[in-house]
């Protein structure tokens, strides 16, 4: 799907639920205004406005509701909304119970619940139709020649295949002594008659070519032809003469610069976005939680186990630096605290310990290394020193982990990736969980790790031990 497109739709579809949630809220006030014994005032109508606007765009980016493969799919959209609907119903009703200074009728929250599902509903039935208009559009359909018929040629063909709408294949471009296999789409010309198929059948919109203009200098006449009759011009280069595997193409002014990976990261602004961040929530959490927390909690863990109140232990930070990770004691002072991690059951563990470890709040601390810039809110978690010497030499690609800084929580931990490493592929399974942050990073998706983080804490998580 052409990519301004889906932004375009993705954005369509969140402003118009958002619109159809107030209009339908506004409609649900307006009947109720009428009747003069449910008449209150509309600062708390406005506050419950404005909390539902909140709740419903949490919900929904949580939920990732805007996805290309749902919104493109009128079944999986309704689903969707069904399932983070029921979400937004929950928490509609707890703060309409919770909030006991309301005055706002029960019947009202009621009668909001279906009337805002009803919108909902009328919405996916836009989607609907929307999506209908567009592939019955001919002048948005992409219909694509390939030239070549070869590996990246048929890869190329079967990714174009997953384009949800508009884009039609029309065929290879080969010559026929290059072709010795039944093709899944026709060989429809020769390289030298490509212009001529393209201007007899008049509804080529795009070609892409396979093979480079340095293996066939008829490929630089073509792209000039093809500009001629309006028909968009592609090469896919074949980089495996370079380097065989997945790789990352950037621009460094002119020059083409090839790397392993996408790093957000590794632009400064992102770096900048993301420290200020962690500076401002950290600060945040600094004076109004642990300012209390540190005491109430440091005086439980003394009286049942005297000893220091906070367990600092090196870690391996970004780049492989170590740093020094704090946390509120969770177990009895032991000799093997900087080589054996807990497991279910671990007799070190003290009573008060039990209870911070199952709740997270042994890891509140650490918003202090998040504040000093050892640590970021969000990242893969980091490891006892012994733990990296001796999972770098087990686990391919582990130490690229270490680009990053060591986050409090990260997209393993919310993907059920935390707690005791019983076997290797448990470590395997959260290194490339942590490679995927790295590659796919943003600040939303630092936003979403916070809010899916909170929901494993309150609904209880059976691997913290």
């Amino acid at each position: 799907m052409n990519q301004r497109l889906f932004h375009f739709a993705r954005v369509f579809f969140i402003v118009l639920d958002v619109l159809l949630l107030n209009v339908m809220f506004i409609f649900v006030k307006l009947l109720f205004d009428n009747n003069h014994s449910y008449s209150q005032s509309n600062s708390e109508y406005y506050e419950l406005a404005v909390f539902l606007n909140v709740a419903w765009l949490t919900i929904s980016f949580i939920k990732n509701l805007y996805r290309l493969e749902y919104i493109t799919s009128f079944e999986i959209f309704c689903r969707k909304t069904m399932h983070a609907y029921a979400y937004f119903a929950v928490i509609f009703l707890i703060f309409f119970y919770f909030y006991g200074k309301t005055q706002i009728p029960k019947l009202f929250v009621g009668i909001g619940i279906i009337a805002i599902a009803a919108g909902f509903f009328f919405n996916r039935l836009i989607n609907l139709a929307f999506f209908q208009y567009v592939l019955n559009k001919n002048h948005i359909l992409r219909k694509i020649l390939i030239i070549g018929y070869n590996q990246t040629a048929k890869k190329l063909a079967s990714y174009l295949e997953q384009e949800p709408v508009a884009t039609e294949i029309i065929g290879y471009c080969e010559e026929e002594g290059n072709v010795d296999e039944l093709s899944h789409y026709p060989i429809v010309s020769q390289l030298s008659n490509l212009m001529n198929f393209c201007r007899d059948n008049g509804n080529v919109t795009e070609i892409y070519s396979t093979i480079s203009p340095e293996q066939n200098h008829f490929i630089y006449q073509l792209m000039q032809e093809a500009d001629q009759e309006c028909i968009r011009f592609k090469i896919i280069p074949d980089l495996n003469l370079h380097i065989k595997q997945p790789i990352h193409i950037d621009y460094f002014k002119d020059i083409p610069v090839l790397s392993l990976r996408k790093e957000p990261l590794d632009d400064i602004t992102n770096r900048i976005k993301k420290r200020i961040f962690d500076i401002c929530l950290s600060s945040v959490i600094i004076i109004f939680v642990l300012s209390w927390m540190i005491p109430m909690i440091g005086l439980l863990i003394w009286i049942e186990d005297r000893g220091p109140i906070f367990f600092i232990q090196k870690r391996t930070g970004r780049d492989n630096k170590n740093f020094n990770c704090i946390k509120f004691r969770s177990m009895k002072v032991n000799p093997e605290a900087h080589l054996r991690q807990a497991i279910k059951d671990d007799q070190r563990i003290t009573q008060i310990g039990k209870i911070l470890r199952k709740t997270s709040l042994d890891e509140f601390p650490q918003f202090i290394n998040v504040f000093i810039g050892h640590m970021t809110l969000v990242g893969p978690r980091p490891h006892m020193l012994k733990h990296t010497a001796e999972y770098a030499k087990l686990i391919h690609k582990y130490m690229v982990r270490q680009f990053l800084k060591p986050g409090i929580t990260g997209w393993a931990q919310v993907n059920g990736c935390r707690g005791e490493i019983k076997i290797l592929d448990d470590m395997i399974r959260r290194v490339e969980y942590d490679l995927w942050y790295l590659e796919n990073w943003n600040l939303w998706l630092d936003i979403k790790i916070i809010f899916l983080t909170i929901y494993s804490i309150v609904r209880g998580d059976k691997n913290a031990y």
